[in-house]
């Protein structure tokens, strides 16, 4: 494996994942208000999205991308959608004593749910391309170059939000039952703008 692309992979994967969307909201409010391992695991989906969309631009799989491009109104409405309803249910949520044992039960449907949402933005093969060219990574890639940078893409995506989720972790015994009922708020009010905001692109 060529250490060279893997480190940059990751590089690309961490830089990708910094800015704080919806997924990154949503990993700090299951944090906070369900556990570290529910935080991980929207982490996990959101990595996946990165590791699916970073093989379609280093593997230059342009059948993939041309239609994801072309359908690119209706997935990203779709998206915009999901993130109404995801935000309307996050602000109405209840939540537990945080000092509460989270199950394991439910986990696989927030990772699907999670990699589903980050997949409705298909413009993030363009910004994986971009990176791509900043950093030198340009023309075809052989196969072995081209798994080891996405390999570290999701290895970097990873990395963030496992800081992400520990960080937040270390405030979960500050809240109370009413501070976490206002983490669900103000994560609602900021995921429902985002899903505005991605309706709002497609006047």
């Amino acid at each position: 494996m060529d250490l060279t692309f893997l480190f940059k992979g990751i590089i690309i994967g961490f830089a990708m994942a910094v800015p704080i969307g919806p997924m990154g909201i949503m990993c700090i409010r299951k944090t906070l208000t369900e556990g570290r391992l529910r935080g991980l695991i929207i982490g996990l989906g959101a990595a996946t999205a990165d590791l699916l969309y970073g093989c379609v631009a280093a593997f230059g799989l342009t059948v993939i991308s041309d239609t994801l491009t072309t359908q690119r109104f209706w997935i990203r409405m779709v998206g915009g959608a999901l993130l109404l309803f995801l935000g309307i249910r996050t602000f109405r949520a209840r939540p537990s004593d945080p000092k509460f044992q989270i199950h394991s039960s439910g986990i696989i449907g927030s990772y699907f749910s999670t990699l589903l949402l980050t997949l409705t933005n298909p413009l993030t093969i363009f910004a994986f391309l971009a990176v791509f060219a900043a950093l030198g990574i340009v023309g075809g890639l052989d196969y072995v170059s081209a798994s080891a940078l996405v390999a570290g893409i999701f290895i970097g995506s990873c990395l963030w939000f496992l800081l992400l989720s520990s960080s937040a972790l270390r405030f979960r015994d500050k809240f109370d039952v009413n501070g976490l009922r206002w983490v669900n708020r103000i994560a609602g009010v900021l995921i429902i703008l985002s899903g505005v905001g991605t309706l709002i692109t497609l006047l």
